[in-house]
C-alpha cells in the first residue's frame, strides 16, 4: 500500500467561460496544477508529480488566482489539457490499494468532478483517503470543527517552511510532512462515493399556537377578545410573517 499524498490548484474565471450555454454551476472549479508525494507504508517518499494544467474550460486564470498561486494563463499556454495530466497522475498512482491523503475534501471532490466533466474513468483513482485537517484539530485538543489552515498547522507542528505556501506541490509537501507527525492507529481510512448526496433532514412543519396568541393579546389588554378580534389578530399575524409590508 502506499499514500498518495496531493494537493492541486484550481481556477475559476467565470468571464472568460469558453461554453456559456451551460449554467456556470454545472461546472468544476478547473485544476491548473497537481502535486503530489508517493509515501510507502513507513511514510519514506518513493516518488514525486508535479504538473501544471491547461484551462479548457475557462480561457484565462483569474487575477485572483495569480496573485494567491503565481500561476499565469501565459504559463499554462504550453501545458497538456487534463486529460492528458490526468493519465499521467493515474499511473503515478499505480498501486490499486493506494490511499489518498489530502488537507481539506475539496481536491478530492474536485478531481472527481473534472475526471466526470472529461468523461475520463475515473475507477483507478483511490476511493480511500485520510483527510488530515480534523485529526490536526483533535492533536491540539480543538473541537474537531476548527479547522486549521495549513499554515497554521505546519508552524503549529515546527515543520521548516522551505517552501512558499499556495503552490500544489509545496502544500502536498506540507501535508506530507504533517501526515508523519501526527500518525496515529487511530487515525481511520475513509471510503469516498463521488455520487453519494446526503439526504436533508426532514423538516417538520411548525405549527401556530392560535391560543397562546390570543392569549398574549388579552394579557396586554387585561380583557377578553371577542371573537372578532381574535380573527383579526389571527390575519394580521399571517400578514405580517410575508413582510410584504416592510420598507
Amino acid at each position: 500500500m502506499h499514500y498518495i499524498v496531493f494537493d492541486m490548484e484550481f481556477n475559476q474565471d467565470l468571464s472568460s467561460l469558453q461554453d456559456t450555454k451551460v449554467k456556470w454551476s454545472k461546472y468544476p472549479f478547473e485544476i491548473i496544477q497537481i502535486g503530489a508525494l508517493k509515501l510507502d507504508s513507513h511514510f519514506n517518499r518513493v516518488a514525486s508529480f508535479n504538473r501544471f494544467v491547461k484551462p479548457t474550460i475557462y480561457g484565462k486564470v483569474s487575477p485572483f488566482i495569480t496573485q494567491l498561486t503565481g500561476i499565469t494563463t501565459e504559463q499554462l499556454a504550453n501545458e497538456q489539457a487534463f486529460p492528458e495530466v490526468y493519465e499521467c497522475f493515474v499511473d503515478f498512482i499505480g498501486d490499486s490499494d493506494s490511499v489518498f491523503c489530502v488537507w481539506g475534501m475539496s481536491d478530492i471532490k474536485e478531481l472527481f468532478r473534472n475526471a466526470e466533466y472529461h468523461n475520463l474513468d475515473s475507477k483507478h483513482i483511490p476511493n480511500q483517503y485520510i483527510n488530515l485537517q480534523p485529526y490536526v484539530s483533535k492533536y491540539f485538543g480543538l473541537p474537531v470543527k476548527n479547522m486549521l489552515r495549513l499554515e497554521n498547522a505546519v508552524e503549529a507542528l515546527h515543520i521548516p517552511i522551505i517552501y512558499s505556501f499556495h503552490d500544489a506541490f509545496s502544500d502536498a509537501y506540507y501535508t506530507a510532512e504533517i501526515l508523519k507527525k501526527i500518525y496515529s492507529p487511530s487515525i481511520e481510512l475513509c471510503f469516498y462515493e463521488p455520487s453519494f448526496v446526503p439526504a436533508r433532514p426532514r423538516q417538520h412543519k411548525r405549527k401556530i399556537d392560535y391560543d397562546k396568541l390570543i392569549q398574549q393579546f388579552e394579557k396586554m389588554f387585561n380583557r377578553k377578545m371577542s371573537k372578532e378580534e381574535q380573527e383579526i389578530i389571527k390575519l394580521a399575524y399571517l400578514m405580517g410573517k410575508t413582510r410584504q409590508f416592510l420598507k
